[in-house]
């Protein structure tokens, strides 16, 4: 069975909502897009990077994956654009039609736990979800989420949308940590 490990941006307060762009999400009147762009640093750029080196799957809900395909197809000063744009894509989304713009993507058609639990019981590669908010919430609800790499920066928002805004309770073990040069705690969580 494959294994499914979310990987987000939080504040100290919680907050997922835009961490790379003022414009990335402005819902209820958010005004802090952008605030985890000054906080990355080599350390970050090394665990990320061996995230993206490992064989895997994306699994994104419809809103980041149209934020993500309006990005970064049309950068070339990374080395993330190649990996992303070869990348087997799944996306979540009861609005998007089957004709996905962005090469090696395919919707999944459904209701996205079911979708999904039906996707990690197929043999393959494991499955990341970048962002992703509601699918997050849907996946955690559903008993399938596997892994929390959680980038904890340290500032706090006060406002925006949270990871865990709710639901069920769950006992997470601590797997691995890090710390940047910037503050930044990189941590992994597994359900207990």
């Amino acid at each position: 069975m494959r294994k499914i490990s979310v990987t987000v941006s939080l504040s100290l307060d919680g907050v997922m909502q835009a961490p790379g762009r003022p414009d990335e999400d402005v819902r209820g009147g958010f005004t802090r897009g952008g605030w985890a762009n000054g906080y990355n640093d080599e350390v970050m750029g090394r665990r990320m990077a061996e995230g993206m080196s490992k064989d895997g799957v994306l699994l994104f809900g419809r809103r980041t994956y149209q934020d993500f395909f309006s990005v970064w197809p049309n950068r070339t000063d990374n080395p993330f654009t190649e990996v992303l744009d070869r990348t087997q894509k799944y996306v979540a989304s009861r609005t998007l039609t089957p004709a996905l713009p962005w090469q090696n993507s395919i919707l999944l058609p459904g209701e996205a736990a079911e979708s999904v639990a039906e996707l990690k019981r197929r043999p393959g590669p494991d499955l990341a979800v970048l962002g992703s908010g509601n699918l997050v919430q849907t996946l955690r609800q559903a008993g399938l989420v596997d892994e929390y790499l959680l980038l904890i920066h340290p500032l706090i928002l006060g406002t925006g949308t949270r990871l865990f805004p709710g639901g069920p309770p769950a006992d997470l073990a601590l797997t691995e940590s890090l710390t940047t040069t910037t503050g930044v705690i990189i941590a992994s969580y597994q359900p207990t």
